[in-house]
């Protein structure tokens, strides 16, 4: 039986998700770092974040994942993201991640080609060469990628990409998690590591039914840290009527 990671020992297992692109009104690490405060105050278990400097900043306040989300810069603005890595994309990001001294490392765990050409257990390898201490998580797809996460040698695995891959992007719903994805994770691996839920948790209800499947933890991002698309979604919804 595998031993949990200090992250994910917590009883009410949220995470939330603090992140924000330089160009939104809180993309700013001031902005991101009082969000991490106001989510820690509410009873956040811990953090995943994706700016170094909050990374720094919040040393002791909550345990937190790290990444980075680094953009090929051949790919315009408006290109597809579905065929390219970007989270943590190379040992490079890793290793800048892992020098902030966050308990665990977020990695694209998809098979797709990453940016500098490692293979994803060559990455894992190098990263706890340099950092025997760091956790890794592995952002997965479908099963397939998780089984070769687990193969890779992460230390957890998350359902953070499914519907955002080309193989996946035919179950996408913006409003809902894919919770077939979350289920084979579950039936298949829960034994060997812990299985994170992430990716379009809304509501409360949605929360306690990953947890009750099984689910060690579940990251929460938009639905409390991007004010804006909470907003959209009610723009929405009150412009239909």
């Amino acid at each position: 039986m595998y031993t949990q990671p200090c992250l994910l020992n917590s009883k009410n297992s949220l995470i939330v998700s603090v992140q924000a692109e330089a160009h939104e009104p809180l993309g700013n690490a001031s902005h991101l770092l009082a969000l991490c405060h106001s989510v820690y105050q509410g009873g956040a278990s811990g953090l995943r974040l994706a700016n170094l400097q909050v990374m720094q900043a919040t040393q002791g306040v909550l345990p937190r994942i790290g990444l980075l989300k680094q953009v090929p810069p051949y790919l315009a603005a408006n290109a597809s993201l579905l065929n390219e890595v970007y989270i943590t994309p190379t040992l490079e990001t890793a290793l800048a991640v892992a020098a902030t001294g966050v308990e665990m490392v977020a990695l694209d765990a998809t098979p797709r080609p990453r940016q500098d050409g490692l293979t994803l257990a060559q990455t894992v390898q190098r990263l706890k060469a340099a950092y025997p201490a760091v956790k890794v998580m592995g952002d997965c797809d479908s099963l397939a990628s998780a089984q070769g996460a687990v193969a890779a040698g992460v230390d957890c695995i998350s359902t953070t990409l499914a519907g955002y891959t080309a193989q996946t992007q035919a179950t996408f719903n913006p409003y809902q998690p894919d919770w077939d994805v979350l289920q084979a994770l579950l039936a298949e691996l829960a034994h060997q590591l812990p299985v994170v839920a992430e990716g379009r948790f809304w509501h409360p209800e949605e929360a306690q039914r990953a947890l009750a499947l099984g689910a060690s933890a579940v990251v929460v991002g938009s639905a409390i840290t991007r004010p804006h698309l909470i907003t959209q979604r009610f723009a929405l919804a009150t412009q239909a009527v």
